[in-house]
């Protein structure tokens, strides 16, 4: 299983269980979702900026440019 789908998941598990402690602790259903919807919203971004890419193989060639200036 791809390891941003498991840092979801585990993000999405602890959504659940905070959205749950807050509807048995008497918060507004609409409160809750609101939180769970914001809550999403920082998981979809915490899985893209921490799941690695993975290193180019050796077959590709990483180019780089330089920029020369005349004076």
């Amino acid at each position: 299983m791809n390891t941003s789908i498991v840092y979801l998941l585990g993000f999405l598990l602890v959504i659940g269980g905070l959205a749950y402690g807050a509807l048995t602790a008497g918060v507004p259903q609409i409160w809750v979702i609101i939180g769970a919807v914001v809550l999403f919203g920082v998981a979809l971004m915490s899985t893209v900026k921490n799941t690695r890419r993975p290193a180019p193989s050796g077959d590709e060639e990483i180019i780089r440019t330089t920029t020369v200036r005349r004076d």
